[in-house]
């Protein structure tokens, strides 16, 4: 069993920078794909990264690619999504999820672009 926190979220302008942060519980942290999604009002939740057990293998959507940057430390049993240039349609609830099969989520945390 694995238990997510996200943390990080809130409001900045167009431009800016925030990191967000999923802090996991349990022992086998490092043993699970970690993944962000986000849902805007109105929308599904959308993919936007993942990383593999080891941090070297990392994966975006094409919306972020360039802009937000995913990593874990295995040794703290957290995930971070770093997200550079924030523009008006990053705004949306974002998650957090443990395993290939999404096995795990958080609660989320909202994050808010002003333009």
């Amino acid at each position: 069993q694995v238990q997510l926190v996200e943390s990080g979220g809130g409001l900045v302008q167009a431009g800016g920078s925030l990191r967000l942060s999923c802090a996991a519980s349990g022992r086998t942290f490092s043993s699970y794909i970690m993944k962000w999604f986000r849902q805007a009002p109105g929308k599904e939740r959308e993919f936007v990264a993942g990383i593999g057990v080891g941090g070297r293998i990392t994966y975006y959507a094409d919306a972020v690619k360039g802009r937000f940057t995913i990593s874990r430390d295995n040794a703290k049993n957290t995930a971070y999504l770093q997200m550079n240039s924030l523009k008006s349609e990053d705004t949306a609830v974002y998650y957090c999820s443990a395993g290939e099969g999404n096995s795990y989520w958080g609660q989320g945390t909202q994050v808010t672009v002003s333009s």
